[in-house]
């Protein structure tokens, strides 16, 4: 450890800005839940950990802006002024417990709702002084709390529960720095790791969780604390704009492993704002998607939550994207906590890339796609320290068939002031619009004849010179694309 913390000092300590609340730190931003692990290495158990948690099961967003079972979906938190009034409390685990008082409302939301049977979460947070208070299976009485356990903790500080207690989460982790919160999505950036949970744990708990909560003592089963990542070659770019702000904290940050429940359910703040039917698309990241990672190289205490700090960060902009065969994309890299901006670029580990993978200039980060479909990864390594590497994802595909349209009929004999109805067919897009035209003109005039914006043509009053018209559908995905039918005004 001695060896790694003077390695660290060497580059240059570059601490992340701390998530915030109010205007308190949710732990200090060298807290391990603040850590970036996407540079760390892989644990050996990880394919172990990931097929028994269920490679091929879906992410699930538990929390969201609708009900369920007559709650809200999501652990609810809320803000109180240091002027709160703090209610004694009494748990069931209350030798693992802080005693309180704690200034928790007790009209304060529950998780589920008043009258869930779940868990019952109950958290606030007093920002006048930075203190965090959750109760597990929280019951308001009169002038008082009841629950099942819970903890105080400061903001502010680094200390860990005292080892083998829980708190108001099964691993005896606060629950509130891992909660998705929208306002995090509005601020661009999600600077934390995600709490979740997966079926079955090890009887076993890892830095810098505290309690176990299982009787199962097989290697298969992961422990609680343990953190999980997005692998980086995950491409996002298909995502909205939410879930690719999740999904690069995943990346970055990870998941942290804090309760036994549903496999690879991840928790967030219930909030009006989210989009429900959004966030269900992040059930197509499967647990395969994802690696364990061994944090025990950022441990400096096993009893507080500083973590080392890398220092120098490389990260790679667009961090996804789809490229067509034989077409160019540029990568950029921003090294942070180093003056050194200059990197190396590589494709799949090969400086400059290769003919099977693509080219990339090892100094620009031109990237050249190569002449067939390949998924790939794009490196950029700081020059200054070499462990420092950044990475996007490349998915390199066929160009799409062009779009095509066809009109219907197309020819057609329409006496004056009569009408026609023309249709047309727009393939290979999912714009399947056009723009109607009679003689070049949209729309089409009294002299020519008019057509309406869904195809119906009416002929003029009285016959035209020339006679033949041209009714012409235009695509308006791709307006150099059109077809054409012929139309003789005729008194016969």
């Amino acid at each position: 450890m001695k060896h790694l913390i003077g390695f660290l000092c060497s580059v240059g300590l570059a601490f992340a800005q701390a998530p915030t609340v109010g205007n308190c730190p949710v732990l200090p931003a060298n807290n391990i839940w603040n850590t970036r692990v996407d540079q760390l290495p892989v644990s050996p158990s990880s394919s172990t950990w990931v097929n028994t948690i269920g490679a091929g099961t879906g992410v699930h967003p538990d929390f969201g802006a609708g009900m369920w079972n007559g709650g809200p979906i999501g652990i609810p938190f809320v803000t109180v002024p240091g002027t709160q009034t703090k209610y004694p409390a009494n748990f069931t685990y209350q030798g693992e417990s802080d005693t309180g008082p704690y200034a928790i409302p007790l009209n304060a939301p529950i998780e589920g709702g008043s009258a869930s049977t779940g868990d019952r979460h109950a958290t606030s947070i007093d920002t006048s002084n930075c203190i965090l208070y959750e109760i597990y299976y929280a019951f308001p009485q009169t002038a008082s709390w009841q629950g099942g356990s819970g903890a105080i903790y400061n903001l502010q500080s680094n200390a860990l529960r005292p080892a083998t207690w829980t708190s108001a989460d099964a691993a005896g982790l606060p629950i509130f720095p891992g909660l998705l919160r929208f306002d995090e999505i509005l601020a661009g950036e999600i600077r934390h790791a995600i709490r979740f949970t997966v079926p079955q744990t090890q009887r076993a708990y890892v830095w810098p969780a505290r309690h176990y909560a299982s009787s199962l003592t097989g290697p298969q089963y992961p422990p609680m604390g343990a953190r999980f990542r997005l692998r980086a070659n995950f491409n996002i770019s298909g995502y909205s704009a939410t879930n690719q702000i999740i999904l690069t904290a995943m990346k970055r940050y990870g998941m942290m492993l804090a309760d036994n429940g549903s496999a690879w359910y991840i928790t967030g703040a219930p909030d009006s704002r989210w989009n429900d039917s959004d966030l269900r698309a992040l059930g197509n990241v499967k647990g395969s998607d994802f690696e364990a990672v061994d944090v025990s190289p950022l441990m400096i205490d096993p009893n507080s939550g500083q973590a080392a700090q890398a220092g120098v960060f490389v990260s790679v902009s667009p961090a996804s994207a789809s490229v067509q065969v034989n077409t160019q994309k540029q990568f950029t890299a921003t090294v942070t906590g180093n003056a050194n901006q200059s990197v190396t670029w590589d494709v799949n580990g090969t400086v400059g890339g290769n003919s099977a993978v693509g080219f990339i200039d090892s100094i620009t980060g031109l990237y050249t796609a190569p002449t067939s479909p390949v998924n790939a990864t794009v490196h950029a390594i700081s020059v200054a320290v070499s462990s420092a590497v950044g990475s996007a994802a490349v998915s390199v595909v066929n160009p799409p068939p062009p779009v095509s349209i066809s009109i219907s009929p197309t020819s057609a004999t329409v006496r004056p002031g009569k009408t026609k109805q023309f249709s047309a067919t727009v393939s290979n897009t999912s714009n399947t619009a056009v723009v109607w035209k009679v003689n070049g003109v949209t729309g089409g005039n009294s002299t020519v004849g008019t057509i309406s914006t869904g195809g119906l043509y009416r002929a003029p009053a009285s016959v035209p010179s020339p006679a033949t018209v041209t009714v012409t559908a235009v695509s308006v995905a791709n307006t150099s694309k059109s077809a054409s039918a012929s139309v003789t005004v005729s008194r016969r």
